[in-house]
């Protein structure tokens, strides 16, 4: 069967847009109230104990990768047996992770103080605070978490973005007043292990109408298992790897920084985090729909795709590069107070590692979507140990830069180039002369636009919420009014603008 992709990519995307903007404004909230009614060390608090369960999330593999890699071709040819049997052996793979994961979280308990330089909390018992931590991740793999993988193949995403914004509404509802009731912490936390019960119970029922053909029976053959099973072997050092760049910060600066700064860092990680993902949903979108292409369509076409979506995802980087060079200090004053902020050093800082960041998911997507993880095996993995190795050494003598600076040293000299690569040696053989062009063009585009455009919000005085308002409107008309300015007689503007104009007719 062949799936309706650019229809269900451009639902995703609506639906992922909504769920991310709205992912983005309610936390902001809950931070901003943790922050007033509780104090920037449980910022820190919960920073750490999230990167410590990322850790632990090492005992998922990559299996929900592979897993839904394994569906894309039954899924074209419509061999329902097939699904059934990939369903049941998903589901067994994440009961036992849950295990792994709880056994795992348990032996981690005697190791929670040396983790955090200085004092926590006087009302705080960090073991039970991290215990509740540990029960929701642990429940997020024992209640129905093999249901997802139906939804991704399917490329219906939106349905679980639909479903995490009612479920996000009722706990952020929940921990709002228990916050400026109770000023507790620990309901805080209990909000969300009732309220992730609720959203995988509601994922499942929703996976079980819209696809009751499919249930978790039967058995894939024992050589497919073992293709499985390698696939998730070479997925696990692509998932080390990027554990170990994602949690290693937070974990070095709270032992050797303190809490305070980890507060103060994560809010800047914070913006950065939310604006990766909301370019992050077109890549989401569009995986599915390109593994079937992998599957259906010409190297040439599937080559055609991707530069198409390169176009689209660094016009996107631009206008956040933009928005960062702009935006980023004014908000951080306006939020938090200049007391809580860092220099502005820091600010070209986060807007390198975002851009390196984005350029791997992007190229990721083409990987995930070719399922090229054998051969990519090793590149995350020397990747995080290389941020790790460096975040040892720099924080000792630069402290906080040399956080920052280790991860983008990694994702320049090491991650980046490897895979670009892979996937110009393994999938799209002898064009990356051709992309390599594309890029050196992207790039100075993007400096030029972001540099006349903060020239132009420079010139508004830099205060107030309402100065806010008014440089985020100046940045955006400028910053895509000189994208639009230098693309709009470009062949890829004109055949992106027919795919919009067609999305939008057939709906």
């Amino acid at each position: 069967m062949k799936i309706e992709r650019t229809k269900n990519a451009a639902r995703n995307v609506v639906f992922g847009v909504v769920l991310k903007i709205y992912a983005l404004a309610l936390p902001f909230v809950m931070r901003t109230a943790m922050i007033y009614w509780l104090g920037i060390e449980y910022l820190g608090l919960n920073s750490l104990f999230t990167s410590v369960l990322q850790v632990l999330n090492l005992a998922e593999l990559g299996v929900g990768s592979a897993m839904t890699f394994s569906m894309y071709k039954p899924i074209a040819e419509d061999d329902r047996d097939k699904i059934c049997a990939l369903m049941n052996l998903y589901h067994f793979y994440y009961r036992v992770i849950g295990g792994v994961v709880l056994v795992g979280g348990l032996a981690v308990l005697p190791f929670l103080p040396h983790l955090i330089k200085g004092s926590v909390p006087p009302d705080i018992n960090i073991y039970v605070l991290y215990f509740l931590n540990l029960a929701a991740t642990v429940l997020t793999y024992w209640l129905f978490a093999y249901r997802n993988s139906i939804f991704s193949a399917y490329q219906r995403t939106d349905v679980v973005s639909k479903v995490t914004i009612v479920t996000d509404t009722i706990k952020y509802a929940i921990q709002i007043f228990v916050l400026a009731c109770f000023h507790s912490y620990y309901l805080y936390v209990i909000a969300i292990l009732a309220t992730q019960v609720l959203n995988n119970v509601s994922i499942a029922y929703l996976s079980r109408k819209m696809y009751p053909q499919y249930e978790p029976k039967g058995k894939v053959s024992k050589e497919e298992q073992r293709e499985i099973n390698k696939r998730i072997s070479d997925l696990f050092t692509s998932k080390l790897g990027g554990t170990i760049v994602g949690s290693a910060d937070t974990i070095v600066i709270s032992s050797f920084i303190g809490l305070k700064v980890l507060a103060i860092y994560q809010n800047y990680y914070y913006i950065i985090t939310a604006l990766s993902g909301i370019v992050i949903i077109l890549f989401n979108a569009v995986t599915a729909g390109s593994g079937n292409s992998m599957v259906t369509e010409s190297k040439e076409k599937n080559y055609h795709d991707f530069k198409k979506l390169s176009w689209i995802t660094y016009w996107m980087i631009g206008f956040v590069i933009c928005g960062l060079f702009c935006l980023y200090q004014t908000l951080m004053k306006v939020w938090v107070g200049a007391e809580l902020m860092l220099d502005d050093n820091f600010v070209l800082l986060f807007c390198l590692y975002f851009v390196g960041n984005m350029t791997i998911q992007l190229l990721s997507v083409y990987k995930n979507a070719a399922g090229i993880w054998h051969e990519d095996r090793f590149r995350p993995l020397i990747s995080g140990i290389a941020n790790l190795v460096l975040n040892l050494i720099m924080v000792k003598f630069i402290g906080l830069y040399g956080i920052v600076l280790s991860t983008i040293i990694s994702v320049y000299l090491i991650s980046a180039p490897w895979l670009l690569h892979n996937v110009f040696t393994l999938i799209f053989p002898g064009k990356f002369k051709d992309y390599g062009k594309d890029l050196l063009t992207y790039t100075v585009t993007i400096i030029a636009v972001t540099f006349i455009t903060s020239r132009v919000c420079n010139l508004i005085p830099d205060s107030g919420f309402v100065i806010l308002i008014v440089k985020t409107l100046v940045c955006t008309v400028v910053c895509n009014g000189l994208f639009l300015l230098i693309y709009h007689k470009s062949p890829m503007f004109k055949e992106v603008l027919q795919m919009a104009h067609k999305i939008i007719k057939r709906k």
